[in-house]
């Protein structure tokens, strides 16, 4: 794996510019995990919105492949791309690994089953809730 991109002690905007690579719809896409991840994930650890970050980073999905993810496979959906995140977290359920998730990003969401990532989720974890974005 390469080097990843979020590092200890950096500020928000520095994050999101490093994530996006300076992609402006890529960074709106950071913005909004940071703002509303944790409405939708209140169990995450460090809030929703960083883990949905620190996941991007973990798979190396950057610049304009963040956005492509958010368009693409979650189709313009914050919920859902954070279910996507958590469900790799989370054990790969659904079938969200890294391999099937490039696939998708590459093939506008070919391969993952977007509402079964989505009740994986739920059903891991009770609380989770990505339908708060909307609030």
């Amino acid at each position: 794996m390469k080097n990843k991109r979020i590092v200890l002690g950096m500020s928000v905007e520095i994050m999101v510019l490093a994530m996006s690579g300076g992609n402006s719809e890529s960074a709106d896409v950071c913005l909004e995990l940071l703002k509303k991840g944790g409405k939708v994930d209140s169990e995450a650890s460090f809030g929703g919105g960083f883990n949905s970050l620190s996941m991007l980073d973990k798979l190396e999905i950057y610049e304009e492949r963040i956005h492509m993810l958010y368009k693409d496979v979650c189709n313009c959906d914050l919920g859902k791309m954070i279910a996507v995140l958590r469900a790799y977290q989370l054990g790969k359920l659904a079938g969200v690994d890294i391999k099937t998730l490039n696939h998708a990003i590459d093939n506008r969401g070919n391969g993952i089953d977007i509402e079964k990532v989505v009740q994986a989720v739920k059903t891991r974890l009770p609380k989770f809730n990505p339908e708060a974005v909307i609030a």
